[in-house]
């Protein structure tokens, strides 16, 4: 069963509208509850369920973190075709036509993640986004937003979890100032540079995109000069919001969103470096990372950059070997 109640304009990515000046700004996220032991939404193996598309970096983050922290038997994760069409993201039962994604199975008959925004408030006014992690005791959505979800899956179940998993600490105290100054300028300028680039609907708002997307990923290539992560010597959230931009960069947003001052693999060794060590070495990022979704949903769902639907096919290979 789906929602007959017309909610185009928050489902159809068609229907962005940009600023006055052409420029993209994205709406923050709507649901933004988190877990703990006194709260409404307490800690408990089984009871939320994730929805993500191996296509969206924001979902990713939430992927890869879930599998760094053991959560596997705790949350178990939906993953929806990347076939983003008007009516937003669709399960299996919607487009049968890509093996590779899963149906609802606490709500089979729904058809695409907007009727779990419907369900949890039947007047919502957002746009129906991934991830979405929900609550299947209450019926609803605990949060859609991605930074705040890497966060909860970091300590909420630590209690729960077996010590090795509980002691990675993507989040470090220590650290936390650092984390939080990199993250404010690397989400304005490259995790969301790269949709500012690519939506743009003037010359001026694109340039001023653009450049300072490279601005950053030169800075970012200073940082990691003989380093494997971005802060101290550890894995931190940092790098995990940072690869899921990297690893659609050549594939997707060199061309699809006119990012194409340098591409990653010939213009930045270092982050190149980085990001392959990761890819590589640390199976929650290679198994969270599905470049088949990531190009068919960005050349097929944003007909408004590319009308044709025509998928590039390199660059070849999608990410280099070590």
């Amino acid at each position: 069963m789906t929602s007959t109640k017309d909610v185009s304009s928050q489902s159809d990515i068609g229907k962005l509208r940009a600023e006055s000046d052409g420029s993209f700004k994205r709406a923050p996220s709507s649901f933004r509850n988190s877990i703990s032991n006194d709260g409404k939404f307490q800690p408990e193996k089984g009871r939320y369920h994730l929805y993500i598309s191996y296509a969206c970096p924001w979902a990713t983050r939430t992927l890869i973190t879930r599998k760094l922290k053991g959560l596997e038997d705790f949350i178990p994760f939906s993953a929806v075709s990347p076939h983003m069409g008007a009516q937003g993201w669709p399960f299996k039962n919607a487009d049968p036509s890509w093996e590779d994604a899963d149906n609802d199975p606490e709500h089979p008959n729904f058809q695409h993640v907007k009727d779990l925004y419907l369900l949890a408030d039947p007047n919502y006014g957002g746009r129906f986004t991934v991830p979405v992690l929900w609550d299947k005791k209450l019926n609803t959505v605990v949060n859609n937003e991605s930074s705040e979800i890497i966060r909860i899956f970091n300590t909420a179940f630590n209690h729960l979890l077996p010590a090795d998993k509980a002691a990675i600490d993507i989040y470090p105290e220590a650290h936390r100032q650092e984390i939080d100054s990199i993250n404010e300028w690397v989400y304005d300028t490259v995790n969301n540079g790269v949709y500012k680039s690519g939506f743009a609907q003037s010359q001026s708002a694109y340039e001023n995109a653009v450049y300072a997307l490279f601005k950053s990923l030169d800075r970012v290539e200073e940082i990691l000069k003989g380093k494997d992560y971005l802060v101290g010597n550890t894995l931190t959230e940092a790098d995990i919001r940072l690869f899921v931009t990297t690893t659609r960069f050549d594939p997707v947003y060199v061309g699809h969103f006119k990012c194409n001052l340098r591409d990653i693999r010939h213009g930045y060794p270092n982050i190149n470096l980085w990001m392959r060590k990761l890819y590589w070495n640390n199976d929650a990022f290679k198994s969270s990372t599905k470049f088949d979704h990531i190009k068919e949903h960005y050349y097929w769902s944003q007909t408004m950059v590319n009308p044709s639907r025509v998928v590039a096919v390199g660059p070849v290979p999608d990410i280099e070997p070590l």
